[in-house]
């Protein structure tokens, strides 16, 4: 069967489901800003725990990676995942998760080409392209500021 681009996409249209999409931006809202607000409330804790502002700020950032790992490594991240949607990419829980279950994934093939090669193919190009950023925006500072 041949069939052109544009009648494939008219295909491939009609036999795909309507996202609902108001119900997926509500639930990438609330689980998303739910997972802000943890964060926002380890580090009040912390800070009333006598703990420095930018001190409370990394531990509430390794708990929330900390969190993000341990529901990963139990199976459930991609269960809330499933309902919040692109609410559970918030930066840090999302790349805790994308990073864990990679490694987790090639676990058996051992420590060095499965869990430590494995792990890095997600955070290779976020690392390469955050660098690369980050010098660009360097040189564009330097220049321009």
């Amino acid at each position: 069967m041949n069939m052109s681009p544009e009648e494939y996409d008219k295909l491939a249209k009609k036999a795909s489901p309507n996202s609902p999409f108001l119900k997926n931006l509500i639930s990438a809202f609330l689980i998303g800003g739910g997972i802000c607000a943890l964060g926002q409330g380890f580090l009040l804790w912390y800070q009333r725990l006598g703990i420095d502002r930018d001190t409370a700020s990394a531990w509430a950032s390794i708990t929330l990676v900390f969190l993000s790992i341990l529901l990963t490594g139990l199976d459930l991240y991609d269960s809330i995942a499933k309902v919040a949607g692109a609410g559970t990419l918030v930066p840090i829980t999302g790349f805790a998760n994308s990073m864990s279950s990679a490694a987790i994934e090639f676990k058996s093939e051992g420590w060095v080409l499965g869990l430590g090669a494995k792990m890095f193919i997600i955070a290779g190009p976020v690392i390469v392209y955050g660098v690369s950023a980050s010098v660009i925006y360097g040189i564009l500072y330097y220049i321009f500021g």
